[in-house]
């Protein structure tokens, strides 16, 4: 039967957009691997792998009026809602793990998201100030019954674990700032995230 090439290339979004979400929650992360050259190359070489992948970025699965799925995620532009085919659509499915959080845990569908978007990046990835980055923003989110953040702070490091010599994309990148490495600091990434597997229900591919 011959199909006119509105109708193939709408039967294509409606598979792409169902094959995106049928296997997520709301309150699902979705850890992403990106390739952003200098910096990914230095946060890989310090942060951890989980199933030989290092993961660059985090987000939040939100679902708006029924059936729209996006992700809430901090970025440079700040906290935003993203469509979660244009997410999707960066890095591709294979980039991409789900973490599915147990339910002992406050997940942001029972969290009020909707005051965070539009805050700024923080740029300086300082965990106090009122600007965040992808992780920060779920540490802040995700916490326990007794309202206590599940995920854990670790002192972070901007160094070469081989040479222990600051990172020169860190060093540029810190000066254009005008403030201090905040080597030592407290902080996390989607690396640590990923690995702490005592608080998830479920760790599985996107493609899956």
């Amino acid at each position: 039967m011959y199909l006119p090439k509105i109708i193939i290339l709408l039967l294509t979004f409606f598979v792409v957009n169902n094959s995106s979400s049928q296997n997520l929650k709301e309150g699902d992360l979705l850890f992403q691997y990106l390739s952003c050259g200098d910096f990914c190359d230095a946060i890989e070489k310090v942060t951890p792998a989980y199933q030989n992948t290092h993961f660059s970025h985090v987000a939040i699965v939100v679902k708006k009026n029924q059936n729209q799925w996006f992700v809430a995620e901090a970025v440079n532009k700040g906290v935003s809602l993203t469509d979660l085919n244009t997410f999707i659509a960066r890095s591709g499915k294979e980039n991409i793990y789900v973490g599915r959080v147990k339910n002992y845990y406050i997940i942001p569908k029972i969290i009020d998201i909707e005051p965070y978007i539009g805050k700024p990046y923080d740029t300086v990835f300082d965990i106090s100030n009122k600007a965040y980055y992808c992780s920060e923003l779920v540490y802040f989110l995700y916490k326990d019954k007794k309202g206590h953040p599940i995920f854990k702070l670790n002192p972070m490091t901007f160094k070469d674990p081989e040479t222990n010599d600051y990172f020169p994309a860190w060093v540029e990148y810190f000066n254009k700032m005008n403030v201090p490495i905040p080597e030592n600091k407290p902080g996390l990434n989607p690396g640590s995230m990923i690995n702490q597997t005592e608080i998830y229900e479920k760790i599985f591919p996107l493609r899956k």
